[in-house]
């Protein structure tokens, strides 16, 4: 659904992205070739076999089979709607889109994503310009105290939710906010007597962005007494927090730069350490970490600092987090800090080069896991319990020499025999679900001949007509690729530019989207030179498998007519195949 926006605008905004720097905001892509490749955000993967093509301004994966155009990528990779994914690359392009007053049935149609965000980024500058009036000086000595830069306050677009039931709630009603809306981002809750009131009140605020830069959800900090210190969103359509990581948005270009990430637990370790130097930072959301998060971690570097507290909570979130880098391949290093101390203190206390400096020492995660998880020797029970427990650890080291070199050190902490601990870690991976042998997914059959026919008209849709006019599509025996070319037919025919990537990115994903996308990525421009005969030669070869195909059946009637000894069916048949001879001789010679 393309909403009401124009599209001359929608041809705008596609003649002004560039495919590869939209991809680079959530894949590190190298050049190869023409095309640049990456790890696939869609799928696991350890080879990259995502590839983007910038003159055809399209992307591919040739594990999984996603692909399309500028849109498609952002619908896929941040749930958006179409039409969210036009305004957001119109916003991001610079191209103006016109607005008119929208009927009632238009703004219901509006995604619930898109109000979502929307009346988010309306919050998050409500209570940013409460932060910086007078109302929110007690919020601005709570900063200053914590020694925070006014520009770093404004870069993470701090604010204040002023102390009162109603504020945010009477801001909304002049402005005509809805306050449904309001509610469903977690920003009004109900009273006991049904009616709203805000959510976070006497708090500085902390907008939580996702990777594309919109407002999603907040974090509250209690200014002086009171509980709960931190009050976040509740989870909603455009809020899920193991997904997201904060701080991201802002931090994934030094990551990518500095060639790795420093992971932090709240939102006030990233913010104090940014505001001390230390960029490549991104912060948990108040959940123990998840494969999601460490998916997108992944996706701008494979090596990472854990920086949690020292203290135990804190050691157990880092051990926790070990399995899900081993599962995901990345290389990991377990930052301890001094017992008391959290990442501000230690800054504070001895400067920024000897945070930057214990990092560089830290010990790898296996090393950590070693020495600090499964410790010292005890009992028998308590060397039997560490022994299955770094079973289950080593079962996610897919990469077979590191997991020997994890397998030799375990043998000498324990004094157990290295092929005695392989023997029962084969066993163990064996028996394990996840260890299971993965199927290779094998696409489909489709026809190639009326499969080409169908490219190369996408190509080139000006030749539809001349098709239309040869019924070639009543030849097709495939239904699937004949339904494809009807739905082709009524796209390319109807008004406004027809994009061949657009329409097969609209298509269910299945074998021929996968089939089709590949065939844009790997086929050069077809030669206009012989294109005509090309399209001349293909028709004749599928009219006259066609004509093959049918003249079989018959045959295959014709004798069961014999066996029965139905002649008068059989002089029908015959007579069939003499019509089908005389048309086959006028439609492919």
């Amino acid at each position: 659904m393309k909403s009401h926006i124009p599209d001359i605008k929608i041809e705008e905004i596609k003649s002004r992205a560039n495919i590869v720097d939209l991809v680079s905001e959530y894949v590190t892509l190298k050049k190869a070739g023409r095309n640049f490749v990456g790890l696939c955000p869609f799928h696991k993967e350890k080879t990259p076999s995502f590839t983007v093509t910038p003159d055809k301004q399209i992307f591919y994966c040739f594990g999984c089979g996603e692909g399309g155009n500028v849109f498609s990528f952002l619908m896929k990779i941040n749930q958006m709607a179409y039409p969210e994914a036009i305004r957001h690359l119109a916003r991001k392009t610079g191209v103006v889109i016109p607005e008119r007053v929208s009927s009632h049935e238009e703004k219901e149609q509006i995604s619930l994503r898109e109000q979502l965000t929307h009346i988010n980024h309306i919050a998050a500058v409500y209570y940013s310009n409460n932060l910086f009036s007078s109302v929110g000086k007690e919020a601005q000595i709570y900063l200053k105290k914590r020694q925070i830069r006014e520009e770093i306050i404004r870069e993470f677009r701090l604010g204040f939710a002023l102390d009162g039931w109603r504020h945010l709630k009477d801001f909304f009603e002049r402005e005509k906010i809805s306050l449904k809306v309001a509610e469903q981002a977690g920003l009004l809750i109900p009273g006991k007597d049904a009616s709203l009131y805000d959510r976070f009140r006497a708090r500085l605020m902390i907008p939580i962005e996702d990777v594309s830069g919109r407002v999603i959800a907040f974090g509250g900090r209690i200014i002086g007494a009171g509980e709960p210190k931190y009050l976040n969103s509740p989870e909603s359509t455009v809020y899920i927090k193991g997904r997201n990581l904060y701080g991201l948005n802002r931090t994934k270009e030094e990551i990518r730069k500095q060639g790795y990430a420093i992971l932090v637990e709240g939102y006030f370790d990233l913010i104090l350490l940014w505001n001390a130097g230390i960029t490549p930072v991104v912060a948990t959301l108040g959940t123990a970490l998840t494969r999601e998060q460490v998916d997108l971690i992944g996706r701008y570097t494979s090596h990472v600092a854990v920086l949690f507290d020292p203290d135990e909570a804190g050691q157990k979130a880092l051990e926790r987090s070990l399995e899900l880098f081993l599962a995901g391949n990345m290389h990991v290093r377990a930052v301890i800090l001094p017992s008391g101390y959290d990442p501000d203190d230690y800054v504070r206390t001895f400067g920024k080069d000897r945070l930057l400096e214990l990092i560089a020492r830290a010990p790898s995660m296996v090393d950590y896991y070693i020495e600090n998880v499964m410790g010292d020797r005890g009992t028998f029970e308590k060397d039997r319990d560490v022994l299955r427990k770094s079973l289950s650890f080593i079962r996610h080291i897919d990469n077979a020499v590191e997991r020997n070199l994890f397998i030799k050190r375990v043998s000498e902490k324990l004094g157990i025999d290295q092929d005695i601990l392989k023997t029962e870690i084969s066993h163990s991976m064996t028996a394990s679900p996840n260890a299971a042998t993965k199927q290779k997914k094998h696409p489909g059959t489709v026809d190639l001949l009326e499969m080409n026919l169908i490219h190369i008209l996408m190509m080139h849709p000006e030749k539809l007509a001349v098709m239309a006019e040869t019924n070639i599509l009543n030849y097709f025996i495939s239904p699937d690729l004949k339904s494809l070319g009807e739905e082709l037919k009524m796209f390319a025919t109807g008004p406004g530019h027809f994009d061949a990537v657009e329409f097969i990115s609209r298509l269910d994903s299945g074998v021929l989207r996968e089939r089709l996308l590949r065939k844009v990525i790997d086929e050069s421009s077809y030669d206009e030179k012989v294109l005509d005969r090309l399209l001349a030669d293909t028709v004749k070869q599928i009219k006259r498998r066609w004509y093959r195909e049918i003249k079989k059946i018959l045959m295959i009637k014709m004798n069961k007519a014999q066996e029965a000894g139905d002649m008068n069916l059989c002089n029908e048949l015959l007579n069939e195949k003499e019509r089908l001879l005389k048309e086959e001789r006028t439609q492919v010679l």
